[in-house]
C-alpha cells in the first residue's frame, strides 16, 4: 500500500506551523483568494502510509486522507504507476471525441462493484458535485418529474443545483449566491442521537422512514418525485449513520412510487465503510449510486453508475464534459480499484474501525458527560461534543482538541451540522501504531481542554 519512503511516525522539528510554512502562507495570501480556506497550517512536501510531511519536516498523523481522498493511501504504488504509464501514452482526448480502453475498462469494473444485479452503466466526470447534477439529471429524464427530496444535515456539493440540495448554511450558501436551484425538498434525517433523545425513547428507522414518507405525500406528492438522494452515512453532516431500517424503508417506497433512488456515496464509497459501498451495510440497491473522493487515489475523477434504462435516459450528448473522464484520471482510479482489491483494504477497514471505536469507547469511558456520541463504520468514524450533560452542541471544545491536535502533530478535520464533531478518516494505508498515538494526543487534548 506504501507510497513514498516516508518514516512512520510522529515527529515535531518546529511548532506547527514552522517557519517555512509560514513564509509560503505569505505568499498564499497574497495570490490566492480568501474564498478558498485551508483548516490546517502546515504546508505538505511529501506522504505516505499515515504521515504527512510538511515543508518544515514534521511528520504529522493524517486522520483526513483529504477528506477521504486518498483513501489508498498517498502515492499508492498501483495508482503511481499506470497514472505514469498513461502520461507517457498521452494526456488527453477528450473521451466525447476519441474515446480510449481505459475509460471502457473503469467502467466495466464501477458497474461490477456497486451494489445490484441488473444492467448498469456509468458516467465519469470530475467532481462529486458534477456526478450528483449529472444523476438528478438521469432521474428528471427518466421519470419526466422535477421534484428531488434530500434530508436534514445532507452535504452533496458547491454548484448551484448541489447548493440547493446541501442543507448547511454557513459557509457554503449565503444568501448572495442565489437564487438557488428549484424543486428540492428538504426532510427530516434519522439521526438516532438527536432523535432518541428528542423523543425520551428509542425512534426505529421504520418509524423514521414514516415520518418522511408522509411528508412526501402531504408537501410533494409522490408522483411529483423524480429521486429521493441521500448519503447512507452523512459526511459534513456529521457522519450520522440512520438507525437501521430507514434506507430500506426508503428504498421500498422509492420502488412502489416509480421514484429513482440515488444513494450519494462521494465520501463513504470505495472500502471506506467496512463494504465496498455503504449502502452494502442494509443490502439496499440503488438505482443510481455517485461516486468521487476515494475512487481515483488523489486524481480528480468521479462517477454516477446505475441501472442501464435511467442512466441512458439523459439521451445521446445529455451527458458529458471535457474532462471528464480524463486517461490519467481513470488510469490512477484501476489502479486504485487494483489496490482495493489485491491489498484487502476492505478488510483493512474494519481493523482500523474496531482500532478507533475501543478508543473513542474508552474516551467516552472518560468524560461521558461531553462526549455525547459515538458513531461509524469502519474507518469512517465520528464523535460528537456537547456542553456538559446537555445535548447542546460544543464546537468551542471541537475546534480547542482539533486545535491540539495540529500542535502536536494531529490532523483532525471538524464537521457537523454544528460544528460539534471530530470525524476520523485515515487512509486504509495508516498503521494500529499510529493510530494509538493519535488517540494518545486527543487523550492528552481532552485533559489539557478539561483541566
Amino acid at each position: 500500500m506504501g507510497g513514498p519512503a516516508v518514516p512512520q511516525e510522529r515527529k515535531l522539528v518546529t511548532a506547527i506551523p514552522g517557519p517555512k510554512s509560514l513564509e509560503l502562507n505569505e505568499r498564499r495570501r497574497k495570490a490566492v483568494t480568501d474564498a478558498v480556506p485551508t483548516s490546517h497550517p502546515s504546508y505538505i512536501a511529501a506522504a505516505g502510509g499515515g504521515i504527512l510531511v510538511d515543508v518544515d519536516g514534521n511528520q504529522i498523523i493524517d486522520l483526513g486522507s483529504g477528506i477521504a481522498v486518498a483513501t489508498v493511501g498517498n502515492s499508492n504504488p498501483h495508482v503511481v504507476e499506470k497514472a505514469k504509464a498513461q502520461l507517457d501514452m498521452f494526456t488527453h482526448t477528450c473521451f466525447m471525441v476519441n474515446a480510449y480502453e481505459s475509460y471502457v475498462d473503469a467502467a466495466e469494473k464501477i458497474n461490477a462493484l456497486t451494489p445490484g444485479d441488473f444492467e448498469k452503466r456509468t458516467a465519469f466526470f470530475n467532481s462529486g458535485a458534477e456526478a450528483v447534477e449529472n444523476a438528478v439529471k438521469a432521474a428528471r429524464s427518466y421519470t419526466g418529474r422535477r421534484a428531488v427530496v434530500v434530508f436534514d444535515n445532507a452535504y452533496h456539493g458547491r454548484t448551484n443545483l448541489t447548493l440547493a440540495m446541501t442543507a448547511k448554511a454557513k459557509p457554503y450558501k449565503k444568501s448572495a449566491y442565489g437564487p438557488f436551484a428549484s424543486d428540492i425538498y428538504r426532510m427530516p434525517m434519522s439521526y438516532p442521537y438527536r432523535d432518541n433523545a428528542a423523543a425520551g425513547t428509542k425512534l426505529t428507522g421504520e418509524e423514521a422512514a414514516k415520518r418522511v414518507i408522509t411528508q412526501i405525500r402531504t408537501q410533494i406528492g409522490a408522483d411529483a418525485v423524480a429521486a429521493i438522494v441521500i448519503e447512507p452515512i452523512q459526511g459534513e453532516g456529521g457522519f450520522i449513520v440512520p438507525a437501521e431500517g430507514f434506507l430500506p424503508s426508503i428504498v421500498e417506497f422509492a420502488k412502489e412510487n416509480g421514484i429513482v433512488f440515488v444513494a450519494d456515496e462521494v465520501q463513504s464509497g470505495f472500502a471506506r465503510t467496512g463494504k465496498m459501498f455503504a449502502s452494502e451495510w442494509e443490502g439496499i440497491e440503488p438505482d443510481l449510486v455517485t461516486m468521487a473522493k476515494g475512487i481515483a487515489g488523489g486524481l480528480p475523477l468521479s462517477a454516477v453508475s446505475g441501472r442501464a434504462d435511467i442512466m441512458d435516459a439523459a439521451g445521446v450528448g445529455g451527458m458529458g464534459g471535457t474532462y471528464g473522464g480524463n486517461p490519467t484520471a481513470v488510469a490512477a482510479a484501476l489502479g486504485a480499484l487494483e489496490s482495493y482489491e489485491q491489498d484487502g483494504l476492505v478488510a483493512r477497514a474494519l481493523e482500523i474501525g474496531e482500532v478507533i471505536e475501543g478508543r473513542l469507547a474508552k474516551l467516552q469511558g472518560m468524560y461521558p458527560g461531553v462526549i455525547g456520541d459515538v458513531r461509524g463504520r469502519g474507518a469512517m468514524q465520528a464523535m460528537e461534543l456537547v456542553q456538559e450533560g446537555t445535548i447542546e452542541p460544543n464546537p468551542e471544545l471541537t475546534n480547542a482538541i482539533a486545535d491540539f491536535g495540529t500542535k502536536n502533530g494531529l490532523l483532525l478535520l471538524v464537521t457537523g451540522t454544528y460544528g460539534n464533531v471530530i470525524r476520523f478518516l485515515p487512509p486504509l494505508s495508516i498503521s494500529d501504531e499510529l493510530l494509538n498515538d493519535a488517540f494518545d494526543v486527543i487523550e492528552e487534548a481532552f485533559a489539557a481542554a478539561l483541566a
